[in-house]
């Protein structure tokens, strides 16, 4: 395995969660819009995915993705996190964390928790949406801890392999959201087996990606961050490449 380029790197067997390739996996870094991983996973874990959440002066007041709706338009929770993780619209990630938990605070406090919960001891949260703040941190190891858990659950699943999303307006109008993650469906990125999952970029964090792929019924997490705008693709599917060609034997169980 080449070593990655990215400062933050880690492969690891979605079934196990055992790592099988990591560079500082350990190392404290700035998620970006990775974080809208774990803020689907709260929302989804929450249920009733059809209830309608009816968008509040405060959603709106986030930049700089953002779908554009307005206070008093109505989206289910299905298609919020729809826009939220094709989109990477931050103003939906607003919307649902206020639904939630009442406030962005809360919500950010509920984050912290439940990554720690599946093992994420070296995270902090503190917005659903992942813009720079001092005190919203992650590791490769952890973000991969938080993916594994969110690809257990069907919805988040669907949403995050989903490459194209017919968003309605309020007003009728259709708009295509496309998924930004091009190892999905975009030549010569994309990878063959590929079930998700979400990029990220600031310019404090730089590029972020975190990927899946399924070959063989076995499926391996892939994490790189802080990584340059190519690097993060090139450092993705060797990582992929490298997890599903030195997966274990699956365990047997009698």
């Amino acid at each position: 395995m080449p070593t990655p380029a990215s400062t933050g790197a880690l492969v690891m067997d979605a079934l196990t969660g055992e790592t099988l390739y990591e560079k500082n996996s350990y190392e404290q870094l700035y998620p970006a819009s990775t974080t809208k991983i774990l803020t689907a996973l709260l929302v989804i874990e929450e249920g009733d995915l059809d209830h309608v959440v009816v968008i509040e002066p405060q959603d709106t007041q986030v930049e700089p993705s953002a779908i554009g709706f307005k206070p008093g338009d109505r989206f289910t929770r299905r298609e919020l996190l729809y826009a939220l993780m094709l989109k990477s619209a931050n103003d939906v990630a607003q919307a649902l964390a206020r639904d939630n938990a009442g406030s962005i605070e809360a919500f950010a406090e509920k984050m912290t928790r439940r990554a720690a919960s599946l093992g994420a001891l070296q995270s902090h949260f503190a917005n659903p949406h992942g813009l720079p703040n001092p005190n919203h941190y992650t590791t490769p190891y952890d973000l991969a801890l938080i993916a594994r858990a969110a690809m257990q659950q069907p919805a988040f699943r669907q949403i995050v392999a989903t490459v194209s999303y017919a968003w309605t307006t309020p007003q009728g109008a259709t708009v295509l959201l496309k998924n930004h993650n091009k190892l999905l469906w975009c030549p010569p990125w994309k990878f063959e087996g590929c079930t998700g999952l979400k990029t990220g970029y600031t310019a404090k964090a730089q590029g972020v990606l975190v990927s899946s792929a399924l070959r063989n019924h076995r499926e391996v997490i892939s994490v790189v961050m802080h990584a340059d705008k190519e690097g993060k693709w090139v450092d993705s599917k060797a990582l992929l490449a490298y997890g599903l060609a030195h997966l274990p034997e699956c365990p047997r169980f009698y």
